[in-house]
């Protein structure tokens, strides 16, 4: 299930907005170039003779991937009344994105999830290679059917997996009938 989109935001960084992508696997930005205030300011002043000479995109656009098995940490830390910075910190490296203070929480949970192999995505992908036929060593035992609650909570987080958007209502409905199949 990689390359699944669990969540998208815009944050402030280093000044510019970024848009912000969190995957299972991954955590990616991208600031692009924009108009500047100062260039805008400049080209009406000099009648748009600045514009022409030096463009009308200024600033420094960036990107950056971050793979989810080299972070090693997540951290939140206050910024005013109304913003949180969320750093998430590499071996080599730290991003801070200046989110509102909700955006952070959710922010932050999802990826300390993805760091701890706790998030829905890859627990529904842990499930569906458990639920895979697998040889029996030794045919000593008829196999035992799953215990209802392991049914309750699986159903449960497939739940979860369809309101945040993972799963189509489709492979909602064949997974669900499945489930409700082995009670």
């Amino acid at each position: 299930m990689a390359d699944q989109l669990l969540h998208k935001f815009t944050s402030h960084i280093a000044g510019k907005n970024a848009q912000v992508s969190i995957f299972d696997d991954r955590v990616e930005w991208a600031r692009p170039r924009g108009i500047s205030g100062g260039k805008i300011t400049a080209g009406i002043l000099t009648g748009g003779v600045s514009m022409l000479a030096t463009g009308v995109k200024g600033g420094k656009a960036g990107t950056e991937m971050i793979p989810v098995k080299s972070i090693t940490s997540v951290a939140t830390k206050r910024d005013g009344m109304l913003n949180t910075i969320v750093s998430i910190i590499t071996s080599g490296n730290s991003i801070d994105f200046r989110v509102s203070h909700n955006e952070a929480s959710i922010v932050a949970t999802i990826v300390r999830q993805l760091i701890l192999g706790q998030h829905p995505s890859q627990s529904f992908e842990n499930s569906i290679q458990n639920d895979a036929p697998q040889q029996p060593q030794f045919a000593t035992q008829p196999p035992t059917a799953p215990s209802s609650p392991d049914v309750m909570a699986q159903l449960t987080q497939l739940g979860q997996l369809k309101e945040q958007g993972i799963l189509t209502q489709a492979e909602f409905d064949a997974k669900k009938a499945e489930l409700l199949g082995r009670l």
